[in-house]
């Protein structure tokens, strides 16, 4: 005798509880952060305490209409820190390229338009008998190919009397968004790395890039909605990983969405925040700072019916996705509904095994079959990314019209752009928390050593309660009061110019004072991709209402407390130099504190807001404050500092390519062999610097 998968819940769940208390317990949810990463630590503390703050507001709702009023304010507020979505209800201009023909069901290839020459690629499998079905609307994970790949999912909904609609997300199959014709490939890498870039073009204007992908699925479904053979009011949402991301989302923002199966996403921050913190599309901008969790999507659209799904070896872990369900669960308890949401953990790893499939077909039969439905999957032909086109080239970039999605967010950010004064500027430097207030601070020597001409010291120090710094210390033999130099830490190298643990010691043996500064990081953030540099801690401080460039120039501050309270530096003299995209922290530093008297930015990228105007840049999210380009540049810094001196040289676009701008910024030339860079220019601009 069969038994229904639903009814094997039970069975699933016996691995969860191996873990049992452990799983739930706070403390142990806390415990299970990094212990090796101190400032993901300290980000972690003010997430949890956050959450708890949540978790009281919720354990007060007690009736319909307090969960009712909570769901306003939270669909209000998610769309608040999405920036609302597109404004924009033409037409979608759907077209049918070409079908396939299969014995027990036909995949039609459909083009349409979610917004004017936004173009998204999908496929369409219906039954091959004429009539009025259910629909699915089915959102593909993180697969390059994007649309093949749920599509034994789709042709089984189709066998049982669906019409199953998948289609490319931004950035993965027809629609990659940096694709070069001599790669042959995204030069971005892949699509996750494209959602990346994107995110971090979206913040800069106080966006989530989340709306553009949500946007996508709900035109999806007003084109399901259009076709004679769908029944509009019988649709529902599956999809895995970032699908399941995107399916949480619409099933909660859209009730036409009338069963909701996400899988392999669904996770509490309580588990998430330092574990695989999601990418771009998949959080939204100051989610935990507002109050929310995973929980609140689920709740948002209760009594619709959800299917929260899990793996057993998941990274998005089934306990995590067991405090959305127990929460939810709770909440749906209020609505009479407590059948209404279910929770189930599929075996093997990230993914949707045999038996997470047939649990969905089950759910979708429930639902919106009236129950009426085999639900066990039945075998299919599988087709070839290539035979699934929709497009002549496999690239809507060919498509007459077609516009990419850097080009949406440059549009957004042309309507919206107002500028700000410099008052308003130095304002909301106050509000990230950049100045310090310029108290003494305990240091730490870790070692000392002589160098030429006087001392270093390896020393932390604490920037703000709970986050050390580190940094070297240069202290020249001489006596008296002296200028200092803070130099903001450049780990990398180049043949071209000179590292800035050489021009720390070279202004050293001048007779400087010299601290070179390593802001906070964390280095667990870094994962190697290619452009996005330490993407992940900055999108983690976002998610808790801080920015990391405003922390990061926060410490250049408290750095600049430790020379001006030494008995050995003139504090009217101090100055700072940077590279890179380091420069971009510096200048928010000077900008908000007169007593940074000249600044050297090398390398540095001259204008955030041209970071707009490509779908590629390299290091972007470590320059990010939220909505800042809409309403300041980086010469608007440059111009809070009034007379003090800015000495610019090389200044570069976002790919680290040195653009020839002309005065005021300077520029290195080649004498001879490169040593002559280094050893000449190099030290031309330190002693411009220090005069």
């Amino acid at each position: 005798m069969n038994i229904p998968v639903l009814d094997c819940i039970r069975v699933k769940l016996t691995t969860l509880a191996l873990l049992g208390a452990t799983v739930l317990s706070p403390p142990s949810l806390f415990a299970q952060g990094p212990t090796q990463d101190p400032f993901l630590r300290w980000m972690d503390r003010i997430a949890q305490q956050q959450l708890q703050r949540r978790e009281s507001a919720i354990n007060e709702i007690r009736t319909v209409a307090d969960a009712e009023r909570r769901k306003q304010r939270v669909r209000e507020k998610l769309l608040e820190i999405l920036g609302g979505l597109p404004n924009y209800n033409g037409p979608l201009n759907p077209r049918i390229t070409g079908q396939i023909q299969n014995e027990s069901f036909t995949i039609e290839k459909v083009i349409f338009e979610s917004l004017p020459g936004f173009f998204v690629t999908a496929n369409l499998y219906r039954p091959n008998q004429p009539g009025r079905y259910p629909a699915v609307l089915l959102q593909s994970g993180h697969t390059q190919e994007g649309k093949p790949e749920p599509q034994r999912l789709a042709a089984n909904l189709a066998l049982k009397g669906f019409v199953a609609l998948v289609f490319d997300p931004i950035g993965q199959g027809e629609r990659e968004q940096t694709f070069d014709r001599q790669l042959q490939g995204p030069l971005a890498g892949w699509s996750v790395n494209e959602h990346i870039q994107a995110g971090a073009q979206s913040i800069l204007i106080g966006e989530g890039v989340g709306r553009y992908f949500i946007w996508d699925a709900k035109r999806a479904l007003d084109y399901l909605s259009s076709r004679p053979d769908v029944d509009p009011t019988r649709i529902g949402a599956a999809g895995c990983s970032g699908g399941g991301a995107l399916t949480t989302f619409i099933g909660a923002l859209d009730p036409r969405v009338k069963a909701v199966v996400p899988a392999c996403y669904p996770n509490s921050y309580r588990l998430l925040f330092a574990g695989p913190d999601p990418d771009s599309e998949m959080s939204f901008p100051e989610f935990l700072a507002s109050g929310l969790d995973t929980a609140d999507f689920v709740e948002l659209s209760a009594p619709t019916p959800w299917l929260i799904q899990a793996t057993e070896g998941d990274y998005f872990t089934p306990a995590g996705a067991k405090l959305v369900y127990e929460e939810a669960r709770r909440w749906y308890s209020l609505y009479g509904a407590e059948d209404k949401v279910h929770f189930f953990v599929g075996p093997g790893p990230h993914g949707t095994p045999l038996e997470s499939r047939e649990a969905i077909y089950e759910w979708m039969i429930r639902w919106l079959k009236d129950g009426r439905g085999d639900f066990h999957e039945q075998p299919v032909k599988l087709y070839t990314n290539h035979e699934l086109l929709v497009t002549p080239s496999g690239r809507v970039d060919d498509e007459p019209g077609s516009r990419k999605l850097d080009q949406l967010i440059l549009d957004d950010f042309r309507a919206r752009k107002k500028q700000g004064t410099t008052p308003e500027v130095l304002a909301e430097l106050r509000r990230l928390k950049v100045p310090s207030d310029g108290s003494s601070m305990e240091i730490k020597v870790r070692d000392e050593s002589n160098v030429p001409g006087g001392r270093r010291q390896h020393i932390k120090f604490e920037s703000e309660p709970g986050v050390e710094v580190n940094a070297k210390l240069y202290i020249p033999d001489s006596g008296g009061r002296k200028s200092a130099v803070l130099v903001v830490a450049d780990r990398t190298s180049s043949p071209l110019v000179s590292s800035t643990g050489a021009i720390a010691e070279r202004m050293a043996k001048a007779g400087r004072v010299v601290l070179e500064l390593e802001p906070r990081d964390s280095p667990t953030g870094y994962d190697g991709r290619p452009f996005l540099g330490n993407w992940l801690t900055n999108s983690r401080a976002n998610q808790i209402g801080r920015n990391l460039p405003a922390m990061r120039a926060h410490d250049i501050l408290r750095g600049v407390d430790l020379l001006a309270t030494r008995s050995d530096v003139d504090p009217a003299s101090i100055r700072a130099v940077a590279r890179g995209v380091k420069g971009i922290w510096l200048l928010l530093a000077a900008a908000a504190d007169t007593r940074i008297g000249k600044v050297w930015l090398d390398r540095t990228p001259y204008s955030l807001r041209i970071a707009l105007e490509n779908s590629m840049n390299t290091d972007l999210f470590e320059a990010v404050v939220p909505g800042f380009a809409l309403h300041w540049d980086l010469e608007d810094l440059v111009n809070a500092m009034g007379n003090r001196p800015v000495l610019r040289t090389d200044p570069t676009n976002w790919m680290g390519r040195i653009v020839p701008l002309g005065p005021p910024f300077r520029y290195r030339y080649v004498l001879g062999d490169t040593t002559d860079l280094a050893d000449v220019q190099d030290n031309m601009y330190i002693d411009e610097f220090m005069k």
